[in-house]
């Protein structure tokens, strides 16, 4: 029985879940997701869990933080002023946002609060931290 090994593309229907059972992602009810194992565009662990799978086998997989979205890290929570948003920006909890980094790079951050002078954003990715489930099916190796 042929079996996934790194270099192969493979097609994948998944369902990713918190510990609490709330469901955070799912390519049920659409295309099965496509990728390549080892070229490391999705997290380790879940790459790590289709190596071996036969096409039609389905599997749960539970994936800690560490191979997942890593740690939280405090250090990446900040403030800014709020006069540097631009004036037609009204910024929201949980609203996901693109800054510009002094290195020039784009990071996505999350609004953590908003006061009157001030806005506290998060640069961890929102899953960071977190234990992660899935549910595996691979449909085919390409």
């Amino acid at each position: 029985m042929v079996q996934v090994k790194v270099g192969d593309t493979v097609r994948v229907h998944y369902t990713g879940k918190l510990d609490d059972g709330t469901i955070f992602d799912t390519s049920i009810g659409g295309e099965p997701m496509e990728l390549t194992i080892g070229e490391g565009r999705i997290i380790p662990g879940f790459e790590k869990s289709l190596i071996g799978m036969s096409p039609g086998e389905s599997k749960t997989v539970k994936v800690p933080a560490d191979q997942a979205y890593g740690p939280y890290i405090e250090e990446k929570v900040f403030e800014v002023e709020r006069e540097l948003f631009p004036e037609d920006l009204e910024p929201e909890v949980g609203q996901r946002l693109q800054i510009l980094g002094a290195d020039g790079r784009v990071t996505l951050v999350t609004v953590k609060n908003v006061s009157e002078n001030r806005v506290v954003l998060d640069a961890n990715h929102p899953l960071a931290g977190k234990d992660l489930t899935f549910e595996i099916e691979l449909v085919e190796i390409v």
